[in-house]
């Protein structure tokens, strides 16, 4: 069993393609974790096992393998690259001391490496920029080089430098010799040395003042540079063919934080923020970062990082603040898809257990010492939605179980039945995410949907004063019915909260008190469907002033009925119009696509609030705009920057809709009413 001292913990982050996925297979090979290379080409790779994964030749979720190199146990997390699987990804960074950075030499720094990189830098988590794919074809080292010291800072300092075959790399940290064609390695040598001691005042006043530093005192400070961001290594590697990937480890294992030495993950209850250190005899907490199902069997799995404590086989967990234990049963290491008992986990370990339905991923899981919720990432909020219609008849209950599965699986995948439109609505972080999500359900359930466009959430409101009455009166041989309400309708402040300000104001006794919820069921009738265009009502006051009863005739389904016609009454009177949503949106592009994107977004009623400017000529465009016009923009983006863009929206708040518009939507409403 390692101790805690000897494991490392790193999550591979980077762009799609950048060679996160084979750099994992070139280290699982390299310490002999596995007898072979795996690839993704030819779908023998073990941290891509999923069918879909195969198929597509991409990663689709994050995947857990493990190797041992130089007395230490490496806990490796494979990340999807792709911005629309990059849920998995955000979560896995809770689960690591270290990130590295995975960048494509051909392909630069792409939108994903920006991305997650200024999430590990707000999570101050120690970093190694890993340049990949050094044989690539016309590739511009020094160019790239600098492009990541101003995207990312000048910390970011040569650990080794490929040499000029581009077989080997040239190692900067103890070396000051050799022949480079990027940089002169004494110079990057130089360069290291300076980052690394500016986290450490007595070696810098020394190294101000001429002396000669140690090359063990600088090992030595190493993990404190990393850990305070002073340094972040950049290495070469060609994971292909395994060049650059031991000294690559070497660097992991020697200068790289574990769980004991890396800053105390921290739990929050309520004002109260515990630190939890890396101790095995201390009490157990761990966090549940990923989620996963066995294709076939559909078995769960759920794999933990433990923070603090020992988790045994006989170990009674408790899930949150939950009073229930759960006996874990067979702890296990998984590699890629595979999973070995092992016998405990430790403080700092990485652990998987199996058939625990009642864990989710973030949640905590402890012995009943620990409480609170781990301090994470948010994830991006998925804007990007379809309808889903069961293909085949009577599979609605299956679906929808089917879709839970995906939804523990996926924290940005989301599953709502929207009860304004009554459809069944998937929400993801864009068309490719959706596609895959409904592809995996089909290969694992051999269940199929139809997707369509879902409908927008429109509101409808009212512009002015108006005054409702109707008499509900029926006669049908015996008992009759009869009740007649006067109310008065205005609009109240936009963004209401509840939508409907109601208030009874009979005095008198014109209709007695009971009749009042039976009248205010029919007012919310209409506040549920609309009188426009069949959207809810929202920014209502009603009130309620006179009416009349009769002794014999009065019954609840009288009033309710008179309730319904006179807010509908009223509320046709009052200038009813409809309401859209508006959506913040921030477009992430290169500096030449501006006018292009600008220009759309204007032509689609938007409002352009403002930009700024990132490193590497990269512009983040602020604006507000209507939900009807960006509802697909995933493919309108990829198209207009080639596939160089992305975006995140949240909603606003709503507007008027213009008459222009409003008109076809009513025009639409009409017809399908009519065809209904």
């Amino acid at each position: 069993m390692a101790n805690s001292d000897n494991i490392r913990n790193i999550v591979l982050l980077g762009h799609a393609g950048s060679g996160k996925t084979s750099l994992a297979e070139s280290i699982l090979h390299k310490t002999g974790a596995s007898n072979r290379l795996g690839s993704v080409d030819d779908k023998t790779s073990i941290c891509d096992y999923y069918d879909e994964e195969k198929v597509h030749q991409y990663s689709i979720g994050s995947a857990v393998v493990h190797a041992n190199h130089a007395g230490k146990l490496l806990n490796i997390i494979d990340t999807p690259g792709s911005p629309d699987f990059v849920g998995p990804a955000i979560q896995a960074i809770a689960a690591a001391e270290t990130a590295v950075i995975v960048i494509s030499a051909a392909a630069g720094i792409e939108t994903n490496t920006r991305k997650l990189s200024a999430l590990t830098a707000q999570a101050n988590m120690p970093r190694i920029m890993v340049i990949n794919k050094i044989d690539a074809d016309n590739i511009d080292l020094p160019g790239l080089l600098k492009n990541i010291q101003e995207s990312f800072g000048m910390q970011c300092r040569c650990a080794n430098l490929p040499a000029a075959d581009k077989a080997s790399v040239i190692d900067c940290i103890e070396n000051e010799t050799g022949d480079s064609p990027l940089m002169d390695v004494a110079q990057a040598h130089t360069e290291l040395i300076e980052s690394v001691i500016e986290a450490d005042d007595d070696l810098m006043e020394s190294y101000l003042g001429g002396e000669e530093i140690p090359a063990e005192k600088i090992a030595s400070v190493f993990v404190k540079a990393l850990k305070a961001g002073t340094l972040v290594p950049v290495v070469f590697t060609n994971s292909r063919k395994e060049i650059g990937v031991t000294e690559l480890l070497d660097i992991i294992v020697k200068y790289t934080p574990s769980p004991t030495q890396a800053a105390p993950a921290k739990l929050k209850d309520g004002e109260t923020t515990t630190e939890l250190k890396a101790d095995p005899a201390g009490p157990l907490a761990g966090l549940v970062f990923r989620t996963t199902f066995d294709p076939r069997s559909n078995m769960k799995y759920s794999t933990v990082r433990v923070f603090s404590g020992t988790l045994k086989s006989d170990t009674n967990l408790l899930r949150n603040d939950e009073k229930k234990g759960i006996r874990p049963g067979h702890i296990l290491k998984s590699q890629g898809g595979e999973n070995k008992e092992t016998d405990v986990g430790i403080a700092g370990d990485i652990i998987t257990l199996a058939k625990v339905d009642e864990f989710r991923t973030g949640d905590l899981v402890h012995d009943g010492k620990a409480a609170g919720k781990f301090e994470q990432i948010p994830l991006p909020e998925p804007m990007y939605s379809l309808a889903l219609e069961p293909a085949t008849r009577g599979d609605e209950q299956k679906i929808s179980s089917a879709l839970d599965k995906l939804c523990e699986e996926d924290p940005c995948f989301k599953i709502k039945r929207d009860q304004q439109t009554k459809e069944l609505v998937a929400s993801g972080l864009g068309d490719l995410h959706l596609r895959v999500m409904l592809e995996k359900m089909e290969n694992r359930s051999k269940l199929t949907v139809n997707t369509k466009e879902p409908k927008i959430p429109y509101r409808e409101t009212i512009t002015a004063k108006a005054e409702g009455h109707y008499r509900h009166k029926k006669q049908s041989g015996g008992a009759g019915q009869f009740g007649e309400v006067y109310l008065r309708v205005e609009p109240a402040e936009r963004g209401s909260d509840p939508p409907l300000q109601y208030s009874w104001d009979i005095f008198g006794g014109s209709i007695p008190r009971q009749y009042e919820p039976a009248v205010e069921k029919g007012i919310n009738e209409v506040m549920l469907k609309g009188v426009v265009a069949g959207f809810p009502l929202q920014d209502i006051a009603v009130s309620i002033y006179d009416g009349k009863y009769h002794p014999v005739d009065s019954k609840e389904v009288a009033f309710r009925a008179a309730g319904r016609e006179a807010f509908k009454d009223g509320v046709l009177k009052a200038k009813p119009v409809l309401l859209e949503p508006i959506v913040n949106i921030e477009v992430t592009i290169p500096a030449e696509n501006v006018g292009d994107i600008t220009g759309d977004l204007s032509s689609k009623r938007g409002r352009v609030l403002g930009q700024d400017t990132l490193p590497g000529n990269i512009i983040v465009i602020k604006a507000q705009v209507p939900l009807a016009e960006v509802a697909q923009y995933n493919s309108q983006l990829k198209s207009v920057t080639g596939g160089r863009g992305s975006y995140s929206m949240t909603l606003s708040h709503y507007e008027l809709v213009p008459p222009n518009v409003q008109q076809q939507i009513v025009a639409q409403y009409a017809k399908k009413k009519e065809e209904d």
